[in-house]
């Protein structure tokens, strides 16, 4: 059944905002949720309401750090591996946020927690400088609320047969569903038209892709295999775009060892915090760390799915200079 807009989901929202959402394109996604296009990708109701918040209020800071992504594309390992090359010199190895936090509070999404929790958050609570915060918009919806600031926006891009697998498991985990080949089988279909939350995954990929190319001194562009496979060179690069590169001395005793080896998925994985908490939005840590692994999807997806994607993925990133 399509999910409508109900008062009761509106919160603060003005009515100038409800009648625009009301406006758009709309379809329904493989799970039968209506979905509505702005700004070129799709989102429910309830996140395109704060989407619209965000742009509209956020006053960012010229300091202001930004992880962003497609959902289920390494986003948590990000997140964490940013705030400990930002944090290095702060805290001991026993005492470290990243210990007593989980990445996703550390570092909040604008539109799926501040701005969704209010209209108007109020952001004074967060003193830490930089300022940390998340997204997983589009380039072109997350420039419209930064208001020409020259913030650092980094992002991670994954192979999409990997982050469908991810996603797909990670819906199920916090539906406590039995995971079923047909339901598989409709998120595909739904990755391969497009109408999938925060989707087109080839319009999302290619916003920030182009961004790095145009603006490099603000938009970073990372791949989560080469963080897996060179994770130095990697983290090291983060550093550098984080205006914080590691000294010789620092490389010489071992601090960018020591940072991956707390942002391991098997040390994140197990630590309390992320056996036993959950988000402010009731999501369990632990759904957040499933495998971690490049190429899981071979697992999941038959050869003719495979081909499918392989297709797409060509089509529409042709001519980009993109790779994955």
């Amino acid at each position: 059944m399509d999910k409508e807009i109900s008062k009761s989901q509106q919160r603060e929202d003005d009515e100038e905002t409800m009648n625009l959402i009301s406006s758009l394109p709309s379809d329904v996604d493989f799970e039968g949720t209506k979905l509505f296009k702005y700004q070129g990708c799709w989102y429910n109701d309830k996140t395109l309401q704060a989407i619209l918040s965000f742009q509209r209020d956020f006053e960012p800071q010229d300091t202001d750090i930004i992880v962003a992504s497609f959902p289920k594309s390494g986003t948590t390992w990000l997140k964490a591996l940013t705030v400990a090359v930002l944090e290095r010199s702060k805290h001991s190895s026993d005492n470290h946020p990243l210990l007593l936090e989980n990445p996703h509070t550390l570092v909040p999404f604008f539109e799926l927690r501040l701005y969704m929790q209010s209209s108007k958050p109020d952001l004074t609570k967060i003193s830490s400088s930089p300022r940390l915060f998340s997204t997983h918009v589009p380039f072109q919806t997350l420039k419209e609320g930064l208001k020409n600031s020259s913030c650092k926006i980094v992002y991670v891009c994954r192979n999409m047969k990997d982050v469908l697998i991810s996603f797909w498991y990670f819906k199920c985990a916090n539906q406590e569903i039995e995971k079923e080949k047909n339901s598989l089988e409709s998120m595909f279909e739904s990755f391969c038209t497009g109408v999938s939350y925060y989707g087109p995954f080839w319009e999302h990929i290619l916003s920030y892709w182009t961004a790095s190319l145009q603006y490099p001194k603000n938009v970073l562009f990372l791949k989560y295999e080469e963080l897996k496979t060179e994770p130095h060179a990697q983290l090291k690069k983060l550093a550098e775009f984080l205006d914080c590169p590691f000294t010789l001395q620092e490389e010489e005793s071992g601090s960018m060892e020591e940072i991956l080896d707390l942002c391991s998925f098997s040390n994140l994985k197990n630590l309390e915090i992320n056996k036993t908490g959950r988000t402010p939005g009731g999501v369990a840590h632990k759904n957040f760390y499933r495998k971690g692994e490049v190429g899981d999807s071979k697992n999941n997806l038959t050869p003719v799915m495979e081909k499918r994607l392989d297709m797409i993925i060509q089509e529409k990133f042709r001519g980009s200079d993109m790779k994955f």
